[in-house]
Formats: structure tokens, sequence, C-alpha cells
């Protein structure tokens, strides 16, 4: 091993509840781990004003706070946080071998395990005024942020079954749901589609899209244009839910772990195994089913046993 290269015993790549979680229990374990937070220090969570479901939090948190509050928990342990984004990696095959990664195109690192939770991205449409509101009314996750409006009026947008389970969810909290859909039909399962049917307070807009989203600091209503006749209404609510789909941050992963069509990295069994040893995947990189932040943090945990055990079997 060159002089000019450092080996980490367990490299956490994300710094979400997922990666932060496992720094915690895997600096418990005397494996002196470090973090690369990535460019979104803290995650997806510090797109959220506010966090109300997270145990330990009776009066709520502020996404950005409870994560510098986990932060601080990993660092107290021993934890060295690094800012600095992997760029590409060289994975081992070999049970015992060395993983090296390059950090900001230019660093280069040697581990004998790595934690991934790099997370996923929501997608968004790119309005200005979307991106503008994003954590002001504007959300890509109902179970997390629907409680704010509850007894409120909302817009969700999408047509796939993410789209109408967060309406659902969504109607048993607000006055009315309605769905835009870009084009004249679902995609959802036709179950899916039966249970947006059979709901009330739940109106589906065909051929409709999203043109502007109104207000200055907050949501204030939506405008939306008919992709067939060209008109344009208002609707006036105070909740807009963009559920067109995420997207994993696993790019640098491509053709090296295994992941499903979409690009959710797969884990084996009940494990965070992913197909080479030492390597590990935990919170919302290796799951599209739940995304949520106390789910990712368990997952995390997950993970450093897994490479404590991991290492523990090697000696």
């Amino acid at each position: 091993m060159s002089d000019t290269i450092e080996r980490i015993k367990c490299l956490i790549i994300g710094s979400g509840p997922a990666g932060y979680t496992a720094a915690i229990y895997a600096a418990r374990a005397d494996l002196k781990p470090v973090i690369y937070t990535g460019m979104q220090m803290g995650g997806q969570l510090t797109t959220t004003t506010e966090v109300d479901n997270f145990p330990g939090y009776p009066e709520g948190s502020d996404g950005t706070a409870m994560m510098e509050d986990f932060k601080k928990q990993a660092e107290r342990f021993g934890t060295e946080v690094r800012f600095g984004v992997v760029t590409a990696v060289n994975l081992s095959d070999k049970v015992g071998g060395i993983h090296k990664v390059t950090v900001d195109a230019s660093k280069e690192i040697e581990a004998e395990t790595i934690i991934i939770s790099t997370g996923a991205t929501a997608k968004y449409l790119g309005l200005e005024s979307e991106q503008r509101l994003i954590g002001g009314g504007v959300s890509a996750c109902a179970t997390c942020d629907g409680f704010f409006y509850k007894g409120q009026d909302v817009v969700v947008i999408g047509a796939g079954d993410t789209a109408a389970e967060e309406a659902t969810y969504l109607s048993n909290i607000c006055k009315k749901v309605t769905i835009l859909v870009r084009k004249d039909y679902m995609r959802a399962s036709k179950a899916m589609q039966h249970r947006v049917q059979k709901t009330e307070n739940i109106e589906v807009m065909y051929n409709t899209e999203l043109d502007e989203v109104l207000g200055d600091k907050v949501v204030e209503g939506v405008r939306v244009i008919n992709n067939q006749t060209q008109e344009k209404q208002v609707i006036d609510v105070t909740g807009l839910f963009i559920a067109i789909g995420h997207k994993p941050n696993t790019e640098i992963f491509q053709d090296v772990l295994d992941m499903d069509e979409v690009g959710y990295l797969i884990t084996q069994e009940k494990t965070t195994k992913t197909n080479l040893p030492g390597v590990f995947a935990a919170g919302d990189v290796q799951d599209k089913e739940y995304r949520q932040a106390v789910t990712a943090a368990g997952t995390g945990c997950m993970a450093a046993l897994d490479a404590e055990r991991y290492l523990g079997a090697l000696e």
C-alpha cells in the first residue's frame, strides 16, 4: 500500500439517517468509521421543514436540525465526518479484499468495508416556482408531510402506483385531493385505480399538467393547463405533492453492484449485504417501498452490524 493512500476500516458514503446511524453503531463497535457526506449533507431530510413522525422528538423537529443531532451523536463516538463526494469506485470481489474509492475525483482511499447510504433523489418537474416552494407546500412525500395539510385541499401529480398511493393516503387526512394526470389514462395498477375511483374526495384530471405553483413563501394554489385544449385554470390548494418517482443515487455503482431495473441496490435476504463481500447498502438507496427516515436509520444500524460481523469473521 502506498504511503499516500489512506486506509479506512469502515467507510460510509452518504450522510442521511442511514449513514449517520450506521456511523453511530460502527463507531461504538470500534470500526473507526469515516463518512463522506456527499453534496447534500444530511440527505433528503434537510429539504423537509418539519419532521413530526421520528420517535424521540415529541415536539417534532426541523429536518436540518435533526440531521445535525444525528451528526453530533455520531461524532461523539468518534466518527470522522468529511465533506466530499465519492466519484469513482474499484470494489474487490474477494472476501477480505480491499475496496478502493476516489473522492472528489482526486483523493484515493482504501476501505476494508463500505456502507453505501447515498439515498435516492425525488424527481421534480423542474419549474422555478416548484423548486422555490419545496418545503413551503411542495413535497415529494405524502407520508412525511401530509399531516400538515389536515382538512385542506391538495394536489398530487403523477399517474402511477406511487401517485395513487399518495392520493389515497392523503384522502384520509385532507378535505379534497386532486390528481393531475398528463395523459388520458393512469399507469397505476388496476387495483390502485379502483381504490382511487372509489374514494369520494379524490378527483382525477386527465390530460392536465402543472403550469405554475402560486404563492410567494407558501403554496396558495396551482395553475394547470389542459394539454388538449390549452385551457388554463387555477385550483386553490395549500399543498402540492409530486409523485413521479425517485431516482436512486447509484450511478457510480453501475455494472459493479447488483441493482434492479430502476437502479436500487439489491441486498441479500434480510441483510444489507450486496453481491460483493464487505460492501453493504442502507436506506433509500436499497429501499423503494418505505422511504422513511426511521426505516433508513434501522437499515443503517443493520449495515453497521453486518460490517462488524464481516470484519470479525476475518480475524
